[in-house]
C-alpha cells in the first residue's frame, strides 16, 4: 500500500467520525457530561479534585453564556425586536398555568403530591434559556423574535415569581421589592451586558462586528454545547446525592418530561399562526433550568429542583432529534436541488454524483 492510500484510509474514517460527532453533537455532550461525572464520582485518586472541579465548573459558566449571547446579539438587528402576538400567547401561558397551580395549592396545603405540583409550576414559569436563539438559528427559526422573547419572559417570571410563590411557601420574608431586585440581578446582567456590548460595537466597530457575524457564527453553538456537558454533569449530581425516594426522583421527572413535550407543541402550535413555529416551540419550552434550580431552592425546597434537572435532559434530547431531522431535510433538499440542476445525467449517475459530494 502507498503512502498516498495509507493517508487516504485514514483520513477517509476520520471525516466520517467528525461528521457523526456534527450529527450527535448534543447527545455527545450529555453522554460526556454523565461519563465526567461518573469518573469523578467512582475514581477515588480524583477526590483532591472535586471541590477545585465543581468551583470551575461553577464559575466558567457566566463567562461563556456572556461569550455566547455576546455572538447571538451581534447577529441581532435591535431595531428588528418588536412585540409579535405570539410572544403575548406565550408570556399568558406560563403565567396562568403556574397562577392555576399556585391558587390550587394554597387553597390545598395537604394536597398529597404537593411536590410534584410544584415542579411542574417551576417548569412552567421558569423563563427562556438565554441560549434558545443559538438553536432556533441551527433550527432554521427566527434569532430576532426569540431574542425578544427571552427578555419578555425573563421579565414577566421577576414579576410573577414574587407574586405567587409565596403563595405556595411563606419562608421567603423579604418584600416584593427586593424579591424582584434579586432575580434581576441573577438575570439581567447575563441578557443586557452582552446585548449592550454587540449593540455598541455595531455602531462603533462595524468591521470587528462584521467579522464576529461571518466568522464566529457557529462558535455560540459549539461554547453552548460545551456548557451542556457541565450543567448535564450538575445535574446528575444533583439527582445522585438528592437523598429522595426513587419514586419521587421518577415522578419529578416524568412530570418535567410531560410538561416539557407539551411546551414544545403548544409553542409551535401558537407559533404557526405567525409563520414562526421554530422560534415560537423554542422560545416556549428551551428553559432556563439553572435559574430555575436556583429558584426552587430560594422559594420551595431542594427536593423541587429535580424537575428542572430532569428537564434539562428531556429538551436537549428533543433538541437533539429535531437538530438532526433538520440535517436529513437539508441533506435531501440539497440532493434534490443538484438533480434539478443536472437534467443530462441519468438516475444512476445523478445518485453516484450526490453520493461522492456528500462523502
Amino acid at each position: 500500500m502507498s503512502l498516498f492510500s495509507f493517508r487516504l484510509h485514514l483520513v477517509y474514517p476520520m471525516s466520517q467520525i467528525v461528521q457523526l460527532l456534527k450529527n450527535w453533537i448534543l447527545i455527545c455532550s450529555l453522554v460526556s457530561g454523565c461519563l465526567v461525572y461518573l469518573v469523578f464520582h467512582y475514581v477515588s485518586f480524583l477526590d483532591p479534585l472535586k471541590p477545585v472541579m465543581l468551583q470551575l465548573a461553577t464559575g466558567i459558566i457566566p463567562y461563556i453564556t456572556f461569550v455566547m449571547l455576546f455572538i447571538t446579539f451581534c447577529k441581532v438587528n435591535p431595531r428588528d425586536m418588536r412585540l409579535r402576538r405570539w410572544h403575548v400567547w406565550l408570556m399568558l401561558f406560563q403565567v396562568s398555568s403556574c397562577s392555576a397551580i399556585a391558587a390550587f395549592l394554597h387553597y390545598n396545603p395537604s394536597f398529597s403530591y404537593r411536590l410534584l405540583a410544584e415542579g411542574a409550576m417551576i417548569c412552567f414559569i421558569c423563563p427562556t434559556a438565554t441560549a434558545a436563539a443559538v438553536i432556533t438559528r441551527k433550527l432554521g427559526g427566527n434569532e430576532t423574535t426569540v431574542t425578544s422573547y427571552t427578555m419578555l419572559s425573563n421579565s414577566v417570571a421577576a414579576i410573577f415569581i414574587p407574586l405567587l410563590f409565596p403563595l405556595v411557601e411563606t419562608t421567603v420574608e423579604t418584600s416584593f421589592y427586593q424579591q424582584c431586585l434579586s432575580i434581576l440581578q441573577r438575570v439581567f446582567p447575563m441578557l443586557i451586558c452582552p446585548f449592550l456590548t454587540a449593540w455598541a460595537l455595531r455602531v462603533f466597530l462595524p468591521s470587528a462586528h462584521h467579522f464576529i457575524v461571518t466568522r464566529c457564527k457557529d462558535l455560540a453553538f459549539y461554547l453552548w454545547t460545551f456548557t451542556l456537558m457541565i450543567v448535564t454533569g450538575q445535574a446528575l449530581y444533583s439527582l445522585v446525592h438528592s437523598g429522595v425516594d426513587v419514586s419521587l426522583q421518577i415522578g419529578l421527572g416524568l412530570i418535567s418530561l410531560a410538561i416539557c413535550i407539551v411546551q414544545f407543541i403548544l409553542g409551535k402550535f401558537l407559533g404557526y399562526f405567525d409563520r414562526d413555529v421554530i422560534s415560537a416551540g423554542q422560545g416556549l419550552a428551551q428553559k432556563n433550568t439553572i435559574f430555575a434550580i436556583w429558584i426552587a431552592h430560594i422559594y420551595l425546597s431542594p427536593v423541587v429542583g429535580l424537575a428542572p434537572s430532569g428537564y434539562i435532559l428531556w429538551q436537549n434530547i428533543i433538541n437533539a432529534w429535531q437538530l438532526r431531522r433538520k440535517q436529513k431535510q437539508d441533506v435531501l433538499a440539497a440532493r434534490t436541488e443538484y438533480s434539478s440542476h443536472s437534467p443530462q445525467l441519468s438516475p444512476s449517475m445523478r445518485g453516484t454524483c450526490t453520493a461522492r459530494q456528500q462523502s
